[in-house]
């Protein structure tokens, strides 16, 4: 296989750039000629057991106190073993220093280095059998692995091909409070490969996975079935839907594989209490398109609803400005503001929850936020 090169036009993932060590192998092109990647991605379990789920999930105020506090319990969550003095004495040096513990740069380093909290996750190395079959490395535990196809360095307009960080933190938080999702039904926006998706259906009843363009939508069917057995020992099913932003009806053209029926639309409006959407905001007009969604979308739920929004800050030097920028987030929190002061049968409140719940898969979580919006309706 010939080795990738990326261009300047090309945009890729931190996901895929830190999966060191290992080499990401093609299982076949998609329909527009892209090559695609198949990754495994292990759920750690054991993290759920350094703290309750209710504990860890904190909601951010504007209390002073309550911050000092929410960072405290961070340290002890971050730290656990830092509590002992014999422990603190292992980080010294002879002369009494703080000896700095760096991160293994292999997985040969990590082998040796004890206590070490996580399993290695290395991208998972496929090839193709002589007649056509894939062959896949064999797993320890495969019902603790989400198999997801993706792209890598894709045009800015692809990027819903790739896995984001802002897909983790969002599974993070479903999998630590599975009993706000147990048997809801659920709607993604910008679902891109479906891994949220999928991570929501393991505790929910429907998920209806949305996204647009045939050749995406595609792919995150494949991954649907590729996972669906984590569907089926929870008992949900995830629907995966066209849903243009741009547009103010649901697709139902017959010919489309990915459009609506009138049953599908009838059970949207009357199940759906949650909506959530996983690192959409990099185009401003998107973003405009996406809050305008939400609010054509929940005036006319029969429940109330909570919403639930991933996002991460990314940096940017503007020539603009002549400094380093965050203009899409920027944006982002213009529209959340905007979207707060609407009129219509309910008053929406964000609130940003603190990142202090268990982490289920191995990524970096600087920069990214999770927001959470609830619904008052107005009397």
């Amino acid at each position: 296989m010939e080795v990738i090169t990326f261009t300047k036009d090309t945009v890729l993932s931190d996901v895929h750039v830190h999966t060191q060590q290992k080499r990401h192998l093609m299982v076949r092109l998609n329909r527009v000629g892209q090559p695609v990647f198949q990754t495994h991605f292990k759920i750690l379990w054991q993290n759920s057991n350094l703290k309750s789920a209710s504990e860890d999930c904190v909601i951010i105020t504007d209390n002073e106190d309550t911050e000092k506090q929410c960072e405290e319990e961070l340290l002890v969550f971050k730290a656990p073993k830092l509590c002992d003095m014999q422990t603190i004495e292992s980080f010294l040096d002879e002369d009494g220093d703080l000896e700095v513990q760096r991160r293994p740069q292999s997985p040969s380093d990590r082998d040796n280095t004890k206590d070490y909290a996580r399993d290695v996750v290395c991208p998972t190395i496929l090839t193709i059998g002589s007649e056509g079959q894939i062959e896949e490395e064999k797993c320890e535990n495969n019902t603790d692995v989400i198999k997801i196809e993706h792209t890598m360095a894709t045009p800015l307009e692809d990027v819903g091909k790739q896995i984001w960080r802002g897909a983790f933190i969002l599974a993070d938080y479903i999998l630590s409070q599975q009993d706000l999702f147990r048997g809801c039904t659920a709607l993604e926006l910008g679902a891109g490969t479906g891994f949220t998706s999928i991570i929501m259906a393991t505790v929910a009843k429907t998920v209806y996975c949305t996204d647009v363009g045939d050749d995406l939508l595609e792919m995150c069917e494949r991954n649907v079935s590729l996972n669906r057995f984590f569907m089926e020992q929870a008992g949900g099913q995830i629907k995966v839907k066209e849903l243009d932003w741009l547009k103010n009806e649901f697709g139902t053209d017959p010919e489309n594989p990915y459009s609506w029926t009138d049953d599908d639309i009838s059970h949207f409006y009357d199940e759906t209490t949650v909506i959530f959407a996983a690192d959409v905001f990099y185009d401003d007009d998107l973003t405009d398109a996406l809050f305008k969604t939400l609010s054509r979308v929940t005036q006319s739920l029969r429940s109330n609803c909570i919403i639930y929004l991933s996002m991460e800050r990314r940096y940017n030097f503007t020539l603009r400005y002549m400094d380093i920028t965050c203009d899409a987030y920027n944006h982002f929190r213009n529209c959340l503001n905007n979207f707060e002061t609407r009129n219509g049968k309910q008053r929406w409140t964000a609130q940003e929850i603190k990142l202090m719940f268990p982490q289920f898969f191995i990524y970096e979580r600087e920069h990214l936020e999770l927001w959470k919006i609830t619904a008052t309706p107005l009397t």
